[in-house]
């Protein structure tokens, strides 16, 4: 996926999770942060970042932070809504007949549902941007609404689907994910019950440009 519009910019601080103020062209700016985790070791005074222009005119911010370079000069991408669509991009390159988002399932909503002949495929999406040595962490806070998606999941291989939990990692450089147990065990827990049921667990490596972010994943399902 292509960000248009991209802006450099560097990061002042975090008031809340929902916004920060950066430095762009000498002019002091309130933007979105398009993710709601911690991002504590990647939002330091002075870090480089990148933002997207919105094109809602009724917005009270004019751009989102979707790009920076942490201090080891990698690129990450922290836009939560950017996971889905990298693979949605990479879904419908594969040999599926049927790829439909946002499916309905039980009382819930599957981010993908898949059709290749008489097989169905459920996907739950999560992305990655807690990096530690080489190795990706989920979570970097608390998610009871991501251990609720491995339940989902673990249910929906009782009855039949291949059920997956994809792991798009957002950043280069890493192939590996793990669960943050010391920030949120009962994840851990639910992780482990997942891959005993048999839940396929698919690490998605990506590459990250300032104004872009793209799946270098290239096994089959």
């Amino acid at each position: 996926m292509i960000y248009r519009n991209i802006t450099k910019a560097v990061f002042i601080d975090r008031p809340n999770r929902f916004i920060a103020h950066v430095n762009s062209n000498g002019n002091i700016e309130t933007v979105h942060v398009k993710n709601t985790g911690r991002c504590k070791e990647l939002l330091l005074p002075g870090t480089e970042v990148w933002l997207t222009e919105s094109d809602n005119a009724l917005r009270k911010t004019a751009y989102d932070l979707v790009t920076v370079r942490k201090s080891n000069g990698v690129l990450f991408n922290i836009d939560s809504q950017a996971p889905n669509k990298v693979v949605s991009e990479w879904l419908n390159v594969r040999d599926f007949d049927r790829v439909v988002p946002e499916y309905k399932y039980g009382n819930s909503r599957v981010d993908f549902y898949m059709e290749r002949g008489e097989e169905r495929f459920l996907m739950e999406v999560k992305g990655c941007t807690l990096e530690a040595e080489g190795v990706g962490f989920f979570p970097d806070a608390p998610t009871e609404r991501g251990v609720k998606h491995i339940r989902e999941m673990i249910k929906a291989k009782k009855e039949g689907y291949h059920a997956i939990l994809a792991f798009v990692i957002q950043m280069d450089g890493v192939t590996e994910v793990r669960a943050n147990v010391k920030t949120h065990p009962e994840f851990g827990e639910a992780l482990e019950d997942a891959k005993l049921a048999g839940i396929q667990i698919l690490n998605m490596p990506c590459h990250v440009e300032p104004d872009s972010i793209s799946a270098i994943y290239q096994d089959a399902l």
